[in-house]
């Protein structure tokens, strides 16, 4: 099995309740090391380059103002198979579709509001961790 590397953010509604450590036990729970991590404050400008994808859609203007409303924290993962394995332990979007023990199932407040976002391929999670990250500060 190949060591990857993926990115997570656990969102404004996590950091709001206090829940970055519980989440982090689920994440290293399920053998992933977390190598490099930051608490930002995210701007409109970051909000909408990082989810520039969905501009056009019609949540996307909810999204910024919702990643923006408060910390988050950044954080670059690795472990085999990491990208998989962290979608798996993060669970559906829907909260209410996730399986038990899930990030989302056990934290999640609602479809938006739901704790943590996951790098959804290798090649997105490069792009991405190398948005919030220089290759210095990842130290695994």
């Amino acid at each position: 099995m190949a060591i990857e590397r993926t990115f997570s953010i656990l969102k404004p509604d996590a950091t709001r309740r206090n829940l970055t450590g519980k989440i982090n036990a689920v994440i290293e729970g399920a053998g992933l090391r977390i190598v490099a991590q930051k608490r930002i404050h995210m701007t409109t400008a970051q909000a909408e380059a990082f989810y520039g994808v969905h501009s056009e859609r019609g949540f996307f203007r909810d999204l910024v103002t919702f990643m923006t409303s408060g910390p988050v924290v950044v954080q670059v993962l690795e472990g085999e198979n990491a990208v998989l394995k962290h979608r798996e332990v993060m669970g559906a979007t829907n909260p209410a579709n996730a399986d038990e023990g899930t990030i989302r199932k056990l934290f999640a407040e609602s479809i938006e509001a739901n704790s943590v976002h996951g790098s959804d391929s290798l090649e997105n999670a490069a792009t991405e961790l190398a948005y919030f990250f220089a290759g210095t500060e990842i130290v695994g």
